[in-house]
């Protein structure tokens, strides 16, 4: 099991990259304050050259309802060839700044 740390900054929306290698996420442990907001995601597969939002294959943005002290267990199979992942807080459309720093950890196996 690998934890990788995405920190969104006061009054931002979005961490930076965060290179998971060849892991893939199977959660997400949400810290103990963060304002109202779903979870999204933009990845990269060329190391962090390109970024997409992320998106299902029904055409829907990966989102998940986020909560303060929350654990989300997440499918994996999302995340196959993905090395780079940004945190979104809120979705690529409606973006929400968060009040104070946070940092999201993602479980990868």
């Amino acid at each position: 099991m690998s934890v990788f740390s995405g920190v969104i900054a006061n009054g931002g929306s979005i961490s930076g990259a965060i290179p998971i290698g060849d892991k893939v996420i199977t959660g997400i442990v949400m810290p103990a304050g963060w304002d109202a907001a779903a979870l999204t995601f933009q990845v990269s597969i060329d190391g962090g050259v390109n970024w997409s939002n992320l998106f299902d294959s029904s055409g829907n943005e990966v989102a998940f309802q986020a909560a303060a002290s929350r654990f989300i267990a997440v499918d994996p199979t999302l995340w196959i060839g993905i090395n780079h992942i940004k945190i979104r807080s809120g979705t690529a459309a409606a973006a929400v700044n968060q009040n104070a720093e946070r940092s999201v950890r993602l479980v990868g196996q």
